[in-house]
């Protein structure tokens, strides 16, 4: 069943990864404020790196950059955006088993990916996988989709009286360029992201709440986190 989701996901991710590319160019600001404290010494992970947008500035910043992602065709993308850069890898893999030693990352992004993979047992592996890959004491961004934003309450408040799935799962349509392709998400309440960053044992610095796109409520949680 693992293997199939996975398969899934990257079918997913390949399908949309031009469009994607297309709307999705302008780094976020709290990932450029995270990555310009970043030492210049660094080695730094960019977990779910898509089409590359954190991914240049870390390495415009950082001595050695990691991009990881289970779209190779968002990697052939970023692959173009580098090319001219001798300080970057690229790998094509899944976050839930990274291919990267024990405490080899000085940093790490996990920028709007963790929310993508099903079932919490999985999502907590993949945070576990970033702790393993951090140094001590190293410290990591990591972002997913807020439950409760605008745009998806009305759908959350009416799976408070279903039992069909995960609460917190969703299908979310991919429809730009004329595409319409379900992509699943786990929205998170900001309870239960500090409670499964607690659980890897991952200490929280800093969580915030931002509206990035929505107007009344938060769409957005930012956790800087570092490992003890």
């Amino acid at each position: 069943m693992v293997n199939n989701q996975i398969k899934k996901a990257e079918e997913t991710w390949d399908a949309i990864a031009e469009s994607f590319d297309v709307t999705r160019r302008k780094p976020w600001p709290q990932c450029i404020d995270f990555i310009n404290e970043l030492p210049k010494s660094h080695t730094v992970a960019d977990i779910g790196c898509g089409n590359g947008r954190h991914l240049l500035p870390c390495a415009e910043r950082c001595k050695n950059v990691i991009g990881l992602d289970i779209s190779q065709n968002l990697l052939n993308i970023a692959k173009n955006k580098i090319k001219s850069l001798n300080n970057v890898a690229l790998i094509h893999a899944n976050m839930v088993e990274i291919p990267l030693k024990d405490g080899t990352m000085d940093s790490i992004l996990c920028i709007a990916s963790l929310h993508n993979i099903k079932g919490r047992d999985e999502r907590i592996r993949s945070l576990k996988e970033v702790h393993r890959i951090l140094k001590n004491g190293g410290r990591a961004l990591i972002s997913v989709w807020s439950r409760w934003q605008d745009k998806y309450k009305m759908h959350y408040l009416k799976k408070l009286f279903l039992n069909e799935e995960e609460f917190g799962d969703i299908e979310i349509y991919w429809r730009q360029h004329n595409l319409n392709i379900p992509r699943f998400y786990h929205l998170y309440s900001k309870r239960e992201f500090v409670r499964d960053l607690n659980q890897v044992r991952l200490e929280i610095e800093k969580i915030q709440s931002v509206k990035l796109h929505s107007t009344l409520s938060a769409d957005n949680y930012f956790a800087v986190v570092r490992k003890g």
